[in-house]
């Protein structure tokens, strides 16, 4: 017999997970949509040629040829991309600031570093006049965490223009760039410096580079830097900007704002999209899960890859990093529970539970005819999270808790039928139990 099996990078969801993940996802949406962010929808795939040109080349996207055309499509790794399009395009002409947030998978080719299919919540703010437009929307990446539940966060701020002026036009082989670069992720201070020997810099670029794995910590960290950049270099208005971010992010938290809280870190050395990034780069890290559960920057040049110049910054959530958070910590998943169990007369039970659920009541109908024992049906009802069991006869109706304090009860005769018939409210109140 053949194996059913899933493809590499993807995965199933199982009540439970999928309850906690719904749930995630309408609590970010919801605080997006308090500060004033509109919800956008884009294809899952789009031709493979301008996506490209938003993600700078060729992206680990899956492809595949259209039928019709024989033109090729790729699935979307990214949805910033595609939001970029869309801004450039159908939004060419409204002004900003444009306040958009969007929700999809996304699928990036798994192995080597991919992951598959993603599940993202994310924002995109265009032409926000600047610092605030930094400011809002690091503020809101915490408070939306917070929103879902997830508190006890890491703020990690760096600059693009750091990483910059150490990195950029370096005169190594590509072997060579690849071991630099990942030197820079571990951190590894002694590889770096030996690599920036290796690139032969003036000094003061080469002591740059070799420090960019110590240039991680508290705000101090910005002093630090200072000293390693030229006074009027676009590194150091990179670490003005990030001073005054710094300021006024910190005279937010904890006092007008119990979100915005988090434990605050500079990381200078942090290379991973700094030529995709043009200012400002953020990610947001919980203990016990491995990678970030937020992360975004500011991305001046992507817009104008599609035809119109605009300042832009944003971030995506990983949803599934979330729900893992959320999970470790104990949070409930949040599965809906409450509610009925209705069976007997399939017409009655049917009319019944419409009555019920425009109330507003969970109300789940049992198809077996004729019901089964009380028994099977207090194990059914448990099973799906409800508190009664009504069963409905042409004569009678009766009710009974599945779980203690055991209130049982029964309507007959006039009772019954004004019931059925025009949804009597005191009588609907007395099924549904206290809570």
């Amino acid at each position: 017999m053949t194996t059913v099996r899933l493809p590499p990078g993807v995965r199933d969801y199982l009540p439970q997970a999928a309850a906690r993940r719904r749930g995630i996802v309408s609590a970010l949406c919801s605080e997006l949509v308090r500060w004033g962010y509109r919800a956008i929808i884009t294809p899952m795939y789009e031709y493979d040629e301008v996506l490209q040109r938003g993600l700078g080349g060729p992206a680990r996207a899956m492809r595949f040829v259209e039928p019709s055309t024989g033109e090729v499509l790729a699935l979307r790794p990214d949805l910033t991309a595609q939001v970029a399009r869309l801004v450039a395009t159908r939004l060419h002409d409204e002004p900003g600031p444009l306040r958009l947030h969007y929700e999809g998978s996304v699928v990036r080719m798994p192995g080597a570093g991919g992951q598959g299919e993603l599940f993202q919540v994310g924002v995109e703010l265009i032409d926000a006049p600047q610092p605030g437009g930094d400011l809002e929307i690091i503020a809101l990446a915490c408070a939306a965490l917070h929103a879902a539940g997830v508190t006890a966060i890491t703020l990690d701020l760096g600059h693009a223009d750091v990483a910059r002026a150490a990195l950029d036009g370096l005169a190594l082989d590509e072997e060579r760039t690849f071991a630099l670069h990942a030197a820079l992720e571990r951190k590894d201070q002694g590889a770096v410096a030996e690599l920036a020997r290796a690139a032969r810099l003036p000094p003061k670029r080469q002591k740059l580079l070799a420090a960019l794995p110590s240039l991680y910590g508290g705000p101090d960290v910005l002093g630090r830097a200072r000293a390693l950049v030229d006074a009027k270099s676009a590194a150091a208005r990179a670490l003005d900007e990030l001073e005054l971010l710094v300021e006024r992010f910190s005279s937010l938290a904890g006092k007008t704002s119990p979100t915005l809280s988090p434990t605050l870190s500079i990381d200078l050395g942090e290379v991973r999209g700094f030529d995709y990034y043009t200012g400002t780069r953020f990610s947001v890290y919980a203990d016990g899960v491995g990678g970030a559960l937020a992360s975004g920057g500011r991305y001046d040049r992507l817009i104008e890859r599609y035809g119109r110049p605009a300042r832009a910054t944003g971030f995506a959530i990983d949803v599934d990093r979330v729900a893992e958070v959320l999970k470790l910590r104990g949070v409930a998943a949040g599965e809906p529970n409450g509610g009925l169990l209705v069976g007997g007369d399939p017409v009655l039970a049917s009319r019944l539970s419409t009555r019920l659920r425009a109330k507003g009541e969970r109300a789940v109908l049992d198809l077996d005819e004729p019901p089964p024992a009380d028994g099977e049906l207090k194990a059914r009802a448990t099973r799906l999270g409800l508190e009664r069991v009504v069963l409905v006869a042409q004569s009678r109706l009766r009710w009974f808790d599945v779980q203690p304090p055991g209130a049982r009860g029964s309507l007959a005769g006039a009772a019954l039928k004004k019931l059925l018939t025009d949804g009597n409210a005191s009588a609907l109140d007395a099924l549904v139990p206290t809570r």
